[in-house]
């Protein structure tokens, strides 16, 4: 018997379980926070980094325009709100549906202070990049040692 080959294809079972995957998260609720699995496509995955005196966080929005953006530092946390309209359908029939449309938000609780008046974001081929500048009081701050001579 000659073995079958897959080439540029997903193995049949690879598609059964990633659909079972789908399925069984979506039934059960979202991931837990940290974890990706394809069906938490619904809420766009978010990198958060530090980068010198700032935070960075990127957010894949594809899409998105920014008037359908709020963003805003609130505290110790960034919130995020993404509306993302319903394409116009009439007339249409979907046979698959994965992006995901209407509001969501969500909040990131920030590892360090951050001055919010400086907070800059950019919108850029459907990634959204915020740069949260350190507050004063959370940059390091090297201490003079005197000696007690």
């Amino acid at each position: 018997m000659m073995p079958l080959r897959y080439r540029g294809l997903r193995h049949p079972v690879t598609q059964l379980r990633d659909e079972m995957d789908r399925l069984l998260t979506g039934f059960f609720g979202p991931p837990a926070e940290g974890s990706w699995t394809p069906t938490s496509r619904s809420q766009p995955a978010v990198n958060l980094w530090e980068q010198g005196d700032a935070l960075v966080a990127e957010l894949e929005v594809p899409g998105v325009t920014s008037e359908q953006l709020d963003i805003s530092v609130i505290g110790g946390e960034l919130s995020l709100e993404i509306h993302r309209p319903d394409p116009p359908g009439d007339g249409v029939t979907y046979h698959r549906r994965e992006r995901p449309t209407g509001s969501f938000a969500r909040v990131l609780r920030l590892p360090a202070d951050v001055d919010a008046n400086r907070v800059q974001a950019e919108l850029k081929d459907g990634i959204v990049t915020i740069t949260l500048p350190k507050a004063e009081e959370a940059k390091p701050c090297r201490i003079k040692v005197a000696s007690a001579s």
